[in-house]
């Protein structure tokens, strides 16, 4: 699965076990209130709201893998798929009432395929 947007952000999203509501609330508000995109002045000053922008935001269980022990990454820590699907779900429709028009997901648990073209070195992990 394919899916496009224009100038905004790309959100990989990791679901562990003990994370909720809570969380997601946060998470949607920093996100959205997170000031990395430039001004006119070329300043990491405005947020995705500021500049108009879109989010795509894709589950990414991997992200929890625990590589400290032997060669194989151990995944335990991700929720499994009945509570990371609506979590995230939530999560996204949270993103919505913080007033970011757009945000695009792709179909939970599908492989998708994913392109980025980064305007400068910046990724930015995000925990609470």
């Amino acid at each position: 699965m394919v899916s496009e947007i224009g100038a905004g952000l790309l959100l990989l999203v990791g679901v562990a076990q003990d994370d909720g509501e809570a969380g997601a609330d946060w998470l949607a508000g920093k996100v959205a209130r997170l000031r990395i995109f430039s001004d006119e002045e070329g300043k990491m000053n405005l947020s995705v709201k500021d500049a108009g922008g879109e989010v795509l935001a894709v589950s990414q269980f991997t992200l929890l893998a625990d590589t400290r022990k032997g060669n194989r990454p151990s995944f335990i820590r991700a929720a499994l798929p009945e509570l990371a699907e609506p979590l995230f779900d939530y999560f996204c429709g949270k993103l919505r009432e913080e007033s970011i028009v757009t945000v695009k997901t792709g179909r939970f648990g599908a492989m998708m395929d994913v392109a980025l073209v980064n305007d400068g070195p910046v990724t930015i992990i995000l925990e609470r």
